[in-house]
């Protein structure tokens, strides 16, 4: 069984797709702007890899994991109306009790952003800011030490653990 390798496949995708809107927008089609189209687009898609360590492979997981991605955004809404929720009940509550803490949490994700949407989803959350994210570690300022206490089952990362694959 031969297999081709998809990065190179997808880069030369890249390059045609480029050289395909280069001619469409000059409207016309004569041997200098051919060549001079197919120079800039190569030059173009390069700048892309080198610059901005763009993979085709990489635009293909995204697309294939923006369900997911949808429903992060829709789990992650419902997770912030809920600590909303949370928050006024232990503000204008009769106890109003507020114990600020900070807390590090250890985070099995293995993409650096996997674990940066994770750390920005704590921070969006009323009640919780993340400071720090180093090595897998989050370091997270609370307002109450039980407001993290699902936060390495719960859905949110279950969501995150789906997209690293």
């Amino acid at each position: 069984m031969i297999r081709s390798n998809s990065n190179e496949m997808g880069e030369g995708t890249v390059y045609l797709l480029l050289f395909a809107l280069w001619l469409v927008f000059n409207g016309k089609l004569t041997w200098e702007i051919v060549l001079f189209g197919l120079a800039l687009t190569a030059a173009f898609a390069s700048a892309l890899r080198l610059l901005f360590g763009y993979r085709p492979k990489s635009e293909l997981r995204f697309w294939r994991n923006a369900p997911l991605f949808l429903a992060y955004l829709a789990v992650l809404f419902c997770e912030i109306v809920r600590a909303n929720l949370g928050m006024i009940g232990m503000i204008f509550g009769p106890k109003r009790r507020i114990d600020p803490t900070v807390i590090h949490v250890r985070t099995d994700l293995k993409t650096e952003f996997t674990r940066y949407l994770l750390a920005n989803a704590i921070t969006l959350t009323p009640g919780t800011l993340t400071v720090r994210s180093e090595d897998g570690v989050l370091t997270v300022h609370c307002l109450k030490p039980g407001l993290l206490e699902d936060t390495e089952h719960g859905a949110i990362v279950r969501l995150l653990r789906r997209m690293e694959v």
